[in-house]
C-alpha cells in the first residue's frame, strides 16, 4: 500500500483502534448524569477524565471550567496551537453529560458498562456525546501522523459542556466569561448526526427557540355560570380565541412582523432537500403521528428545518375533574413555543408576541406573558468555505457525496455563533438508530471512526483552503 496522507490516516486509525474504544469504554462507565444531583461528583470526574485524556493525547492546555460560580457542572477546554501564528483558529464543541438511564427503563445491558456487538457500542453517551467527542482525540494525532508535525495544521480549542442534558442553564454566560479564551474563526459542534449509514450527511444549520406562559385572569374566583355567564368575559374563552387565531388557513403565523427578516430557502437548498431519500410514510410513524400538515408550500423536511412555527404546547383553565361544574373559571394559562430560523430575533419576537397577544385580550380579564431563556437560529451557507473543507474531509472518510441537512431543533451552538461571532458548522456520525436518549443507545464503530477519519483530514484542508479575513489568533498576535 501506498504512503499517501489517507492511507497513513487510516493506518494509524487501525494501529490504535482498540485502545482508542478501550479508552471510550472507561469513560462511558461514568455516569455522568448532570440532571440528578445525586450523579454532580460523576459528572466532576467525568470532566477530569477527559481533561487528562487530552492532556494525554497532546493537548498543552488543559482545564476544567466551573461554571455558575461552581454550582453548575464544570466544562472542559483545551487547546493545542498551530505553529503557524496566522493559520485558522477552531473550536470543537460537544458535551459530557449524558440523559439518565436505567436498566429498567428497558436497557438489554447496564447502560453504563459498555458492550460492544455486531459493530456496535452500546452504553449510555455512546453517541449522544461522549463517542462523538471522544474522536476528535485520535482524529487530531492521525492527523499528526500523516502530516509529520509536531503540531496540529489549526489552532484547535475544544470546549466540552457538562450540563447540554440540563438544557445549558450557565452555558451562554461561560461563553460571555471566557470570550477571549474561546475566540475562533469557526466552530466545530459534534453533537449532531447523518441521515443514514449509506447516505452521509453535513448539518448546515438549527432552528432558534423562544417559549413562553400566559396567564389570564377574570373573575377573583369561579362562578356561576347562570347567574353571570355571558355577561362577564371567560378567561378560557380567551385563551381558546388566542389560540385559534394564532395561524391562519395555510397554517401560517398570524402574528404581525413574524416572518421578517427570515432567511428564505434558495432553489439549489430546496433542490437538495429534495434529493434525500425522505419516506414521509415511515416518518409519520417515527412521528406517532397520522398525517403531515403545516405551512402550505412547503415540504415535510422544509417546514421541519428552514420554516418558523409557532406550537401550543399546552392549555388549561377551568373544571377539569369528571362530570360537570357550571362554573366561569376564574383564570385559564397557555404555553406556547415558537421554534426560530435564520433572520428572526428571538427578541423581537418575543415583543411582536406580547403586542399581539395585548391587543387581544378585551377588558376585565388580567393577563401576563413569561418569557424563559431564547436560543438564536444559525445557519452556515452552502457556499462557505469552512463548510467546503468539512465536506471535503467528509467525502474523503466516506468515499462517497456529501449531502446537506438542517436539525429542526435547537441547541447552545447558537451561543457560539452569538457571542463569538463565528460560523458554526456541524461534523457528528450519528444515525437515527443510534436511539440518543432511550434505551440502549449504541453507536455504530465503523461510523465513529469514519469521524475519527474525517477530523484527521479537516484540519489541513482548513488551513490549506480557508484565509478568515482576519484570524483570531493573528489579531491576537499583532493586538
Amino acid at each position: 500500500m501506498s504512503e499517501t496522507p489517507d492511507n497513513v490516516v487510516r493506518t494509524y486509525i487501525d494501529t490504535h483502534r482498540t485502545a482508542f474504544l478501550d479508552d471510550l469504554a472507561e469513560w462511558l462507565r461514568i455516569p455522568s448524569v448532570s440532571a440528578q444531583p445525586e450523579h454532580a461528583g460523576d459528572v466532576r470526574r467525568s470532566a477530569e477524565w477527559l481533561a487528562a485524556k487530552l492532556k494525554e493525547t497532546g493537548f498543552p492546555e488543559t482545564h476544567v471550567w466551573e461554571t455558575a460560580g461552581g454550582t453548575g457542572a464544570p466544562a472542559v477546554f483545551a487547546h493545542w496551537p498551530a505553529a503557524d501564528p496566522a493559520a485558522p483558529t477552531v473550536l470543537v464543541y460537544g458535551h459530557h453529560d449524558v440523559q439518565p438511564a436505567a436498566l429498567a427503563d428497558g436497557w438489554h445491558t447496564e447502560p453504563f458498562e459498555p458492550v460492544v456487538k455486531d459493530g456496535r457500542m452500546y452504553g449510555r453517551g455512546a453517541a449522544d456525546d461522549k463517542g462523538q467527542v471522544f474522536f476528535h482525540t485520535l482524529g487530531v494525532r492521525a492527523h499528526l501522523a500523516a502530516t509529520g508535525a509536531e503540531a496540529p495544521a489549526v489552532h484547535l480549542k475544544l470546549l466540552i459542556e457538562g450540563e447540554e442534558e440540563s438544557g445549558s442553564p450557565n452555558f451562554r454566560a461561560l461563553v460571555e466569561a471566557r470570550a477571549a479564551e474561546l475566540a475562533a474563526d469557526v466552530v466545530i459542534v459534534s453533537d449532531t448526526g447523518m441521515w443514514s449509514e449509506t447516505t452521509p450527511t453535513v448539518c448546515t444549520g438549527m432552528r432558534g427557540v423562544a417559549d413562553c406562559e400566559i396567564d389570564f385572569h377574570g373573575p377573583d374566583q369561579d362562578i356561576h355560570s347562570g347567574a353571570f355567564g355571558g355577561a362577564v368575559p371567560n378567561p378560557a374563552t380567551v385563551a381558546a380565541r388566542l389560540v385559534a387565531a394564532l395561524h391562519d388557513e395555510d397554517e401560517r403565523v398570524t402574528i404581525p412582523g413574524f416572518y421578517d427578516g427570515i432567511t428564505e430557502l434558495t432553489d439549489a437548498e430546496r433542490r437538495l432537500i429534495s434529493e434525500l431519500p425522505f419516506d414521509e410514510a415511515e416518518w409519520l410513524r417515527t412521528a406517532k403521528s397520522h398525517a403531515a400538515s403545516g405551512e402550505a408550500g412547503y415540504s415535510t423536511l422544509e417546514r421541519v428545518w428552514a420554516r418558523p412555527t409557532a406550537e401550543v404546547n399546552g392549555i388549561g383553565g377551568g373544571y377539569q375533574g369528571p362530570g360537570g361544574k357550571t362554573i366561569v373559571p376564574a383564570s385559564a394559562h397557555l404555553k406556547l413555543s415558537f421554534r426560530l430560523v435564520s433572520g428572526q430575533d428571538p427578541y423581537e419576537v418575543e415583543a411582536a408576541v406580547r403586542d399581539w397577544v395585548a391587543a387581544r385580550v378585551p377588558a376585565g380579564i388580567r393577563h401576563s406573558i413569561t418569557f424563559g431563556a431564547p436560543t438564536r437560529p444559525c445557519l452556515t451557507p452552502l457556499d462557505h468555505p469552512a463548510l467546503q473543507s468539512v465536506v471535503r474531509a467528509m467525502g474523503r472518510a466516506f468515499g462517497q457525496q456529501i449531502r446537506f441537512t438542517r436539525e429542526g431543533g435547537s441547541g447552545p451552538a447558537a451561543d457560539l455563533q452569538d457571542v463569538l461571532d463565528a460560523p458554526v458548522l456541524f461534523l457528528g456520525i450519528s444515525v437515527p438508530s443510534d436511539g440518543w436518549h432511550s434505551p440502549n443507545e449504541k453507536v455504530e464503530l465503523d461510523l465513529l471512526l469514519k469521524g475519527v477519519e474525517t477530523a484527521a483530514h479537516l484540519w489541513g484542508d482548513l488551513a490549506e483552503n480557508w484565509a478568515p479575513p482576519t484570524p483570531v489568533a493573528a489579531a491576537a498576535t499583532t493586538a
